[in-house]
């Protein structure tokens, strides 16, 4: 007898979830259990449920489709397979298929999904859903900025996830004003004796902060320590040049040049030609 795999269907437009559930039913052991309207619901269907399998949807208005399975993980509960359904065109999707996740491209198209749900069920119950579930964690660690390791470690344990959310902007006291400088917009910060220098490319700004402070706020996706009193940012690196004394310094965007000093040279080397 065919296993019977319990199925949720997410996505906030109602002609796509029924589009969708109408080609499952022509699968006899899909067992559509629930239909969501949003993440909310969705955590909630998760959670009441336990799914095998759940369809969802990535732009959703409240919480996309990466923010549930994070907070799939970051509450402990039981992470079924995975299927993404989204509106991006095949070169987005590369990204998707470089962690080795499933997804589907609305509408959904019956030999695409014909093909997924193969995949689905000869990795349910396997060790390949093992490494699914590891992928999927690396792509939502790639999302968030948390670390696979620790995320992967969480779950073995049966511990709750900690999810870490970085500012997009970095208030800045000065003289009675607070500046709000966009975190994008930093090319650079140095230390200089008690502050920080925040570098844009229109101003610098003064701050009080450590760097370790600096380093919890700012994310490690975007930021990179390059010298004991340096913080860059990768965006604006545009090249690692080495010179014949063995030291090593980064050319910024706006022809800056800041040196790189050996305890970090590995690491930065790595960043910017990952």
């Amino acid at each position: 007898m065919t296993r019977q795999l319990s199925t949720i269907i997410v996505d906030d437009e109602p002609l796509a979830r029924k589009g969708l559930a109408v080609r499952l039913h022509a699968h006899a052991d899909i067992n559509i259990i629930a239909q969501c309207s949003n993440g909310r619901e969705a955590l909630e269907a998760v959670r009441a449920y336990q799914p095998d399998l759940i369809f969802l949807d990535i732009q959703m208005p409240g919480l996309n489709g990466f923010e549930v399975v994070e907070a799939i993980i970051e509450q402990g509960l039981q992470l079924p397979t995975v299927v993404f359904v989204t509106a991006f065109d095949q070169y987005a999707l590369q990204a998707f298929e470089v962690h080795a996740q499933d997804y589907l491209l609305k509408p959904a198209d019956e030999e695409r999904l014909a093909q997924t749900l193969d995949k689905i069920r000869q990795s349910i119950n396997s060790e390949v859903n093992a490494l699914h579930k590891s992928k999927l964690v690396r792509l939502v660690s790639d999302v968030t900025g948390n670390d696979c390791e620790k995320i992967l470690q969480e779950l073995e344990n049966n511990e709750p996830v900690s999810i870490s959310s970085y500012s997009d902007v970095l208030a800045i006291k000065d003289a009675g004003e607070v500046s709000r400088v966009p975190v994008k917009d930093i090319l650079w910060i140095d230390a200089a004796g008690d502050y920080m220098c925040v570098h844009t490319h229109e101003s610098t700004h003064i701050l009080r902060k450590t760097m370790k402070q600096l380093e919890e706020i700012l994310d490690p996706r975007r930021f990179l320590r390059s010298h004991r009193s340096t913080i860059v940012n990768k965006s604006f690196i545009d090249k690692f040049c080495s010179q014949l004394n063995g030291e090593y310094y980064l050319v910024m965007s706006n022809g800056k040049e800041l040196k790189v000093s050996r305890s970090y040279k590995e690491k930065v080397k790595k960043a910017v030609t990952a």
